[in-house]
């Protein structure tokens, strides 16, 4: 369990740094600032979820082998 803990940290910094990169401005409507934060923070925690659980599963199927 310890592996997922780290793999949660590393790729979080994965996230939000590669999530910096990304222009949004102009995907949503104006004035709508709070939603377009509450969406980028669900994107954000969606992406953390998914990645590490790809990694984690692959790191579970070499330990199998």
């Amino acid at each position: 369990m310890h592996v997922k803990f780290f793999l949660y940290l590393f790729v979080t910094v994965l996230v939000i740094w590669s999530m910096e990169s990304v222009n949004i401005n102009g995907i949503f409507k104006k004035n709508r600032v709070y939603q377009a934060r509450v969406f980028y923070f669900l994107l954000g925690l969606s992406m953390i979820y998914l990645v590490t659980n790809l990694m984690y599963d692959f790191f579970l199927s070499w330990q199998i082998n």
